[in-house]
């Protein structure tokens, strides 16, 4: 009896199973619309759009083909999209996209999104419409602190991460006295605040910190006042990214400050953000990196067919988009549909080893991956070997030490 009851059990799993499977020949409505929707949300043409924009959408579609060619016919489904928007780094726009995406057009997933107050408008939508969001563009830490919710996840990187990997290295490296600018929205407050705390736990000082007008050309009242600060700044901490840090970095440099005694650091910084200024501009200059491109072998494969599709090489965003894509998709593939609160289920506590990370574990806590990053340096024209090649690997920065503890203030 006890054989029979177990044949029985076995046949009854198999054709639940069969049914999950929304595959050819699967069905049972475990695959809503019968596709499975990714939008990526992200800044098609402003200062964002080279780190991230539409090769964000190219890295999502890289996923979604080696998701394919790895299950074939025993894909959960067939029928996955990509499709892309454009939110202008305005919360507003992010907010009425995002509705529109999840609603309009059956998106199932929202991925990218830079602009931290993009990225917590859109995190609310998820909220909302209990649809999931993974968020790889924005910084701030309100994602996973106070502001997070069961369906939002971040993934990649935040301002903790940056703080107490350059902050803390290059102030314990004797750099004492800090003037911060950093741009006046979401992303740059949380970016000073936690600087600020890295700074001063290393022995350091912030001199003075200012906020600067987002998006931004001209920098030069900032600058300028920086050799004047009293006592005076070793070191100018640059808060701000993508187009805003190439015009900085280029008044910096015009202004000659590091001839006056105030060197450079970045907060912030991606392979195109140096590419535009020429490495030169940048040299000897350390930043915190979450992924680089020739770091190893298994990355550089992946940068070589995403050139081959793009013409340019990744930057941390788009592996971290292609990686957040293809862990969505396995989680629907484990679970057997595409419902938010299976798929969550799927991902909370999930090991994360892809091109990505090796060393990646989606906490079930607070929806944060947390993995190993890096301190890297820009190298001088000199020692650059072939196009793109411009950082120097100088440490690595383990999970437990560059991500923060679970904010209590987080209840999912």
């Amino acid at each position: 009896m006890r054989l029979l009851g177990r044949s029985a059990a076995v046949a009854a799993a198999g054709a639940l199973l069969a049914g999950c499977a929304g595959g050819p020949g699967g069905g049972g409505g475990a695959i809503s619309d019968d596709k499975v929707v990714l939008a990526v949300l992200t800044d098609q043409s402003g200062v964002y759009a080279d780190l991230s924009g539409k090769n964000a959408v190219e890295a999502v579609k890289m996923a979604v083909a080696d998701f394919k060619a790895k299950y074939g016919d025993k894909a959960v489904t067939e029928n996955i999209e990509v499709i892309g928007a454009d939110h202008q780094n305005k919360p507003e726009v992010a907010n009425s996209k995002a509705q529109e995406l999840y609603d309009r057009q059956q998106a199932d997933l929202i991925l990218d999104v830079p602009t931290s107050s993009a990225a917590l408008a859109v995190a609310n939508v998820a909220k909302t419409k209990k649809k999931i969001f993974i968020d790889v563009g924005a910084a701030t830490t309100e994602l996973t602190g106070k502001q997070c919710n069961k369906y939002t996840f971040h993934y990649g990187y935040n301002s903790y991460m940056l703080a107490h990997g350059t902050g803390t290295a290059l102030t314990k490296d004797g750099a004492k006295n800090w003037y911060l600018v950093y741009p006046d929205y979401a992303f740059g407050q949380d970016m000073e605040k936690t600087f600020q705390a890295s700074i001063e736990a290393a022995g350091g000082k912030v001199v003075k910190s200012d906020p600067t007008p987002f998006p931004n050309d001209n920098f030069s009242t900032f600058l300028l006042k920086a050799p004047d600060l009293d006592p005076k700044p070793q070191v100018l901490g640059a808060l701000q990214a993508g187009g805003d840090l190439v015009n900085l970095v280029k008044q910096y440099n015009e202004y000659k400050l590091r001839d006056k005694g105030v060197n450079l650091a970045v907060g912030l910084m991606f392979l195109t953000d140096i590419h535009s200024l020429g490495p030169d501009a940048m040299a000897g200059t350390r930043f915190t990196d979450f992924w680089y491109w020739n770091a190893d072998e298994n990355n550089r494969a992946w940068a070589d067919k995403f050139h081959a599709k793009t013409g340019t090489r990744p930057t941390a965003v788009h592996a971290a988009d292609y990686s957040a894509a293809l862990q969505y998709l396995e989680a629907v593939q484990r679970g057997g549909t595409d419902k938010a609160d299976d798929v969550v289920a799927q991902l909370e506590g999930h090991k994360v080893d892809d091109i990505f990370t090796a060393t990646g574990t989606i906490r079930a806590e607070d929806h944060l991956l947390t993995h190993d990053a890096y301190l890297a340096e820009v190298k001088p024209s000199s020692e650059v070997k072939e196009p793109w090649d411009y950082e120097k690997i100088v440490s690595t920065i383990p999970a437990a030490e560059a991500f923060q503890q679970p904010d209590p203030a987080c209840k999912l």
